[in-house]
């Protein structure tokens, strides 16, 4: 039986999203006012197709955004790619909730008892637990080695600008890699752009200075919010030059943080640290859907793979979170 939640009208759910600070309205105008901004014209999305193998996937991924700040800083791009497919704004995060161990979870679609990755201080040849698995380099395996099996012709990048967050990952299987100093990130969306070009592709886009707003600032602050508008901001253009390009509505979007925040810190337990939102959009997927069966970080990888027609690794403890495909 359907949560009551999604039986409420298209406001309410809009509402809860945060939609409504954004803009966006119910009826026959919904978002038209904001197809730019969004990059998501209505009812334009295709269905999956036939043999179960997305085109590209990419993720669009902020570090330390909590649900409250999601929900009050003004982001029509990612609401609106959010309300276009299915979002939970109740997505736990795996223990620490701090960077690298959550981004490896995202990516490795286990937590720490199986990757190892405990804090931000890991390194390959600084890791004092052991992962459960490790590959011929040493490495627990991450979606783009199991992307690499599944489809082999699937090229994938991996645009960061925080440098710890690539160590947990064999770069091999990395078609492409890009890190960027100083919490610089505009340019890996237009590098990001030209990559996608390619099929089929997934690419992972991440950037840290929303996070480093909340630690200098405080999380809730004005220029936290801030930080999350000028990502969004860049966010729309590269959704924009996607579309111009005809390469948006058969693109599948991921949007994923790591953490929340409280005061200006985080790795303790607190609602405001360990729930997180989470969203997926594109062809096959439930739109303005919310997901209201348990979520975590470790299901993004599951996800991904199964979008590509792989099944999750024998190691992995993520799932696939099966509400959001129509029956």
């Amino acid at each position: 039986m359907e949560n009551s939640y999604h039986q409420t009208t298209r406001r309410n759910f809009l509402n809860q999203l945060g939609l409504a600070a954004a803009g966006m309205t119910t009826g026959n105008t919904a978002l038209a006012t904001t197809q730019y901004d969004s990059g998501i014209p209505r009812n334009s999305v295709p269905d999956r197709t036939s043999d179960n193998s997305a085109k590209r996937v990419i993720m669009i991924s902020l570090d330390g955004i909590c649900v409250e700040g999601f929900q009050k800083a003004h982001a029509p791009s990612l609401k609106g790619m959010m309300s276009q497919g299915a979002f939970s704004l109740d997505t736990r995060v795996v223990m620490p909730s701090v960077t690298l161990p959550n981004w490896t979870s995202h990516l490795t679609g286990s937590g720490p008892e199986q990757h190892g990755v405990f804090n931000n201080n890991w390194t390959p040849a600084n890791s004092s637990y052991p992962a459960v698995r490790r590959d011929e380099d040493g490495y627990y395996p991450s979606v783009f080695q199991a992307l690499k099996k599944c489809q082999p012709s699937c090229k994938t990048a991996f645009y960061y600008n925080w440098k710890p967050l690539a160590y947990p990952f064999n770069e091999k299987y990395l078609d492409e890699i890009k890190y960027l100093a100083n919490d610089a990130y505009a340019s890996n969306y237009h590098q990001a752009f030209q990559f996608v070009k390619k099929h089929p592709t997934v690419v992972f886009l991440y950037s840290v200075h929303t996070d480093h707003a909340g630690h200098k600032y405080g999380w809730m602050s004005r220029e936290y919010l801030q930080s999350i508008e000028e990502a969004d901001q860049q966010i729309g253009i590269f959704f924009q030059k996607l579309r111009q390009e005809d390469l948006f509505n058969d693109t599948h979007f991921l949007f994923l943080t790591d953490h929340g925040g409280i005061g200006k810190g985080h790795g303790g337990t607190s609602a405001a640290e360990m729930i997180v939102p989470w969203g997926i959009s594109g062809p096959g997927i439930k739109r303005n859907f919310l997901i209201s069966e348990p979520n975590n970080t470790t299901n993004t990888a599951p996800m991904l793979l199964h979008l590509f027609g792989g099944k999750p690794l024998p190691e992995w403890t993520g799932k696939v979170i099966e509400s959001v495909f129509p029956s």
